[in-house]
């Protein structure tokens, strides 16, 4: 079984979701987009939904309506989600992954009225598929669940999953670890420890240590979340 993730940038790795995904038995492929968080000019092709068994659109620091920063390719990306979904090809929407599937079947993505970074819990209607977490949480974004959807989890921010059909779309990053949490500071700089300062109070040190100890919990919660997906939403 092959499970295709898109990497909007450097940033979006497969994480802990990709490890569970491997020890189910898929082979993972990546679709490289944006070449660094400063340009995510893309003019590269988009396979075709059928070559694969399940699509994994990523995080990233874009988006999905700023189209000077995403225009050479967002359009693609909806499309080719669109035809995972005529073609019955399960899809795991991450963070602005999440974003995009929901805009792709008509939900809205839009600005939050607050930024939402760290580990934070959610309401689940549906804790053997999402459980409550604390989830990694960075975005500056929110959607709306598309018409014919089923919202499974929310906070006080907005939706954090939705069901619909055979796709599954997640505002939170249930593949992140202290790792890439790290990287995440390292490529942004300034501009990101500023942004995890004004959103929690918390620096660094204190946010590795937070995802140190998650860590153990993280990926039971993980392979929860893939176990349900597998089962419940992508009948694989």
């Amino acid at each position: 079984m092959r499970a295709l993730f898109i990497q909007h940038d450097p940033g979006s790795q497969p994480g802990l979701v990709g490890r569970a995904l491997a020890e189910r038995g898929f082979e993972l492929e990546l679709l490289p987009i944006g070449g660094s968080i400063h340009d995510a000019t893309y003019h590269g092709p988009f396979p075709r939904a059928r070559e694969f068994d399940l699509l994994v659109p990523l995080g990233a620091i874009w988006s999905v309506y700023d189209h000077r920063a995403v225009g050479t390719w967002i359009q693609r990306e909806l499309d080719l989600l669109r035809e995972a979904d005529r073609e019955a090809v399960p899809v795991l929407g991450i963070c602005f992954g999440g974003q995009a599937l929901a805009a792709a079947h008509g939900g809205e993505v839009k600005a939050a009225d607050q930024a939402e970074i760290g580990f934070t819990s959610v309401r689940t209607e549906a804790p053997q598929l999402v459980p409550p977490g604390p989830w990694m949480q960075w975005h500056h974004d929110v959607f709306t669940v598309p018409d014919g959807g089923e919202e499974l989890a929310r906070n006080e921010v907005g939706p954090q999953a939705f069901r619909l059909r055979r796709n599954l779309g997640l505002q939170f990053h249930p593949e992140v670890d202290a790792d890439i949490v790290a990287s995440w500071l390292e490529m942004g700089g300034a501009a990101a420890h500023a942004d995890l300062q004004a959103a929690t109070g918390a620096d660094l040190d204190t946010l590795l240590a937070i995802a140190a100890a998650e860590r153990e919990r993280c990926e039971r919660d993980v392979a929860t979340l893939v176990d349900g997906f597998l089962a419940e939403v992508a009948g694989v």
